[in-house]
């Protein structure tokens, strides 16, 4: 479910920017190559239609991001954390030097006196 509305929310997005792109009434940015579009169902009525699809994208993604948040559970511990917190909470035991062997010389006391 989770990926589905990840999907929906990316192709959202996508068209949101295009669209966003090609608004400019001015004659900038994309708007002079998709003049054709201007002239079929003129200009006032593509210049709403943009800026309702616009806001209609807008708010759906608004929605999606608050929906994949409520999906997707996160911040809690899992299994697998509890079990590390377990084990670094457990006390250790003292490290000891080690013994030495029969046979084996005791190491030189480096320390100076």
């Amino acid at each position: 479910m989770d990926i589905v509305l990840i999907v929906i929310a990316v192709l959202v997005c996508v068209l949101l920017g295009l669209i966003v792109l090609i608004q400019n009434p001015k004659g900038g940015g994309l708007a002079s190559n998709f003049s054709s579009s201007s002239q079929l169902m003129g200009v006032q009525k593509t210049g709403d239609f943009l800026e309702k699809g616009t806001w209609v994208l807008a708010i759906t993604l608004m929605v999606l991001s608050l929906a994949i948040n409520v999906v997707i559970k996160t911040g809690g511990t899992t299994q697998t954390n509890n079990a590390a917190v377990e084990e670094a909470s457990k006390p250790s035991r003292p490290v000891t030097a080690p013994a030495t062997l029969p046979g084996m010389q005791k190491p030189a006391d480096t320390t100076k006196k």
